[in-house]
């Protein structure tokens, strides 16, 4: 995992090393002021010259603008450092999640990846930052101050020994205790953001219901779950202080006590003022080191869990991979199923397909119908690989999916899906996903046969109204043609329509499919639909029952053989609006 993260440092070595070039020149500093204040105090008791003491006061002077530069230094490089650092893991893992499958995102859930591109590389963020500045003073400041007590006071440093296992014992305890809280607050953030994320995606669903009390207490309830978990670890956390103040004024009163002893009866010799004033202040560095080691294991190890969701991302291989020497055009819009069966997990029992054997040649216009659960998107799905077959394979234009270059065969298919989505930005720059270089003209003419041009010019920015993220500010029909008008734009050798003309009327429907077959007569296209009348003029339907090609045919053959077609086709047409 170390190494994992230590490959996102990258362009930002040069600010890590200079950080830790700085702290180690700080602490070195911060040590011999001590000393060096030692010798002023006993220089001016035993009546020096001022010539002496203005000279070492200049040193001292000099020690500290020096000492409070490298500070400043380090502050600036372990900022840089830290900052550039938790750009490139945000950034890494965001690229890794968009090279996953379908597959790959199913593994996580989208509340969870987005806590771990935002808290958890916080927290990350702020342990490489503790590591590269106050993981390495602490250590030293801790060992150079007691070499230099050892120095300055003798024997006196004795009641370094008494003190430093009490803090470092209390300490741990302390550590131990909080850990098991701060790791549980990660996973609960997890439930927290979903709850938040699903509130939000379904919020006219809640207000069609009138269910905003019960979001506020389920809410509420996971933010307490964080809460009691934050509280008790902070509460224990809190005990730091005590201790240190106890272990600080211990250190303290024995220092002046015994020390005044040894000046008294040694008449100074052994040791004087100066000494006793340093041994006071390298036991408050001592402590001081200690209280930010215990911070720093408890920080360090609350952000392994972070480290470790994120290295799970990083660590996840795309289950799609481009075959070493991949084909870079498809040949045709043709579709040939061999034998596929399908499940989406190996551990599954049961196949989302079976078996299926279908034929389709460019150009073809083929309406797939079926029940609910009937598995009609998962076989289109197959189509652009979002998901590799289990058994069989799938060929298009004669090639097998998974020889192609993966962005090559995606372009060259272009799916509507069931749940149509837009993005935040102009109608203009939604439409452009799916030419970036598209004209005006061009945009014009697709979104008429999409019977979307209308529409939008009522709009008073037309074609530069802005977009509110998921399209929430226009109709559900609106939102479909716009998102056939932007895969037309593709011009694609393969169109699926994943159910994606449901929110129009019939009448729009047949326009629309009228323009595809003046538009791109030939490519192929590839409709599921609940309506028959969105299929029937097809030149081939399928109709899908349990995982499986219950039948196919044209309208007039199904409408004589098959009982599930003609079921659905009189269910339909008895009802007279032709909507179900």
């Amino acid at each position: 995992m170390i190494r994992t993260f230590a490959k996102c440092i990258r362009e930002f070595k040069r600010p890590t090393i200079l950080t830790l070039i700085f702290i180690v020149a700080e602490v070195f500093i911060d040590v011999l002021i001590p000393f060096y204040t030692a010798d002023l105090v006993n220089d001016i008791k035993a009546g020096a010259a001022m010539s002496e003491v203005v000279r070492l006061g200049l040193i001292l002077v000099a020690m500290a603008v020096v000492s409070l530069a490298c500070g400043g230094a380090a502050g600036y490089t372990g900022a840089k450092a830290s900052a550039g650092f938790a750009r490139n893991v945000r950034r890494d893992v965001f690229t890794r999640v968009q090279a996953f499958s379908f597959e790959n995102i199913d593994r996580f859930s989208t509340a969870s990846l987005v806590t771990r591109m935002t808290t958890d590389v916080t927290n990350v963020q702020f342990a490489f930052m503790m590591v590269i500045r106050v993981a390495v003073r602490a250590p030293l400041m801790f060992v150079f101050s007691v070499v230099m007590a050892y120095i300055m006071g003798g024997s006196l440093a004795t009641a370094f020994v008494i003190v430093i296992p009490v803090l470092i014992v209390g300490l741990l305890l302390i550590a131990r205790e909080a850990l098991p809280s701060f790791r549980a607050v990660f996973r609960k953030y997890d439930l927290m953001n979903e709850s938040v994320e699903e509130n939000v995606r379904a919020m006219r669903v809640v207000k069609g219901f009138a269910r905003e009390n019960y979001e506020k207490q389920k809410f509420a309830a996971a933010s307490h779950n964080i809460c009691m978990d934050f509280t008790h670890a902070e509460r224990v956390v809190a005990l730091n202080s005590p201790l240190m103040q106890f272990c600080v004024y211990f250190n303290m009163v024995f220092v002046l006590y015994f020390g005044s002893r040894l000046i008294i009866t040694s008449g100074g010799q052994t040791i004087d003022v100066g000494q006793l004033s340093a041994m006071l202040t390298y036991g408050m560095q001592i402590l001081m080191s200690l209280m930010m080691v215990s911070m720093i294991y408890v920080m360090l190890t609350m952000s392994m869990e972070a480290m470790r969701r994120i290295a799970e991302v990083l660590a996840e291989e795309p289950s799609l991979r481009d075959p070493e020497d991949p084909v870079m055009e498809v040949r045709d819009g043709s579709v040939d199923f061999d034998n596929v069966s399908f499940k989406y997990a190996q551990t599954a029992h049961n196949n989302a397909l079976d078996h299926i054997d279908l034929h389709i040649r460019s150009g073809m216009t083929v309406g797939i119908l079926g029940g609910t659960g009937s598995s009609k998107s998962t076989l289109v799905q197959l189509i652009p690989r979002l998901y590799d077959v289990t058994e069989g394979c799938v060929k298009v234009g004669g090639v097998d999916v998974r020889d192609y270059d993966v962005e090559t065969l995606r372009g060259a298919v272009a799916v509507v899906l069931q749940k149509n989505l837009l993005f935040s930005g102009t109608i203009r720059e939604n439409l452009r996903w799916g030419k970036a270089d598209a004209t005006d003209e061009e945009l014009a003419d697709a979104c008429r046969l999409a019977q979307a041009d209308d529409f939008i010019r009522a709009f008073p920015d037309g074609y530069d109204t802005h977009i509110e993220q998921g399209g929430t500010n226009v109709s559900g029909g609106q939102k479909q043609r716009l998102c056939i008008a932007r895969a037309l734009l593709k011009k694609p050798k393969i169109l699926i329509l994943d159910d994606s003309t449901s929110a129009v009327d019939t009448r729009t429907d047949a326009k629309i499919r009228e323009g595809f077959r003046s538009y791109i007569p030939e490519t192929t296209k590839i409709i599921i639909a609940q309506r028959v009348a969105s299929v029937q003029d097809a030149d081939l339907i399928v109709v899908m029952d349990g995982g499986r090609i219950a039948d196919m045919g044209d309208h007039a053959a199904l409408l004589a053989r098959s009982p599930i077609y003609r079921e659905v086709y009189e269910q339909q047409t008895n009802g007279g609006d032709g909507d179900a």
